[in-house]
């Protein structure tokens, strides 16, 4: 994979390539999360993302089973929306669509016209470690989904997926 200097800044979304779009991704897992919308949320105080069509997306820190927690990749990669069909694959097309996606999101901040986070491995010679290191990842956060009933998701809301810098 050859990929031109800081490519992101000077092709929109919908000029990258495959293998652009593919690197934008920081590894961070916290898509893998699962995420509900929740009504009550200003009843409630509960922390919330963005508010859609009137409902809260909220964030919990339960895992797809899929995830590797360690390395934050889907173990399943290339079949993940077959095994899995709840989970989104964010391509060019429903890219409009972004609000579930969290504010550090690379998609999301340049779909937005923001700056790649400093801590992203492009800006990193490709390494995740300063992502983990500004705490942005998945790493030792989480819980498999197969250790939690539907009906306690709730109990699991968490806010530190919010955070973007």
């Amino acid at each position: 994979m050859s990929l031109s200097v800081n490519f992101w800044e000077h092709k929109t979304l919908q000029e990258m390539n495959n293998d652009e779009w593919e690197a934008l991704c920081d590894g961070c897992a916290k898509c893998c999360l699962h995420k509900f919308i929740d009504d009550e949320n200003q009843d409630e105080g509960r922390p919330t993302d963005v508010i859609y069509e009137g409902e809260s997306i909220v964030y919990t820190n339960i895992a797809c089973n899929l995830l590797n927690t360690k390395t934050c990749g889907c173990t399943q990669y290339t079949t993940r929306t077959k095994l899995v069909p709840d989970c989104v694959k964010l391509t060019k097309v429903n890219l409009k669509d972004i609000f579930f996606m969290p504010p550090s999101c690379a998609y999301r901040r340049l779909y937005e016209n923001k700056p790649l986070p400093k801590w992203h491995p492009l800006l990193n010679k490709g390494k995740k470690s300063a992502m983990h290191a500004a705490n942005q990842s998945i790493r030792n956060k989480t819980v498999n989904e197969n250790d939690v009933e539907l009906e306690d998701f709730e109990d699991y809301i968490v806010m530190w997926p919010l955070s973007d810098d």
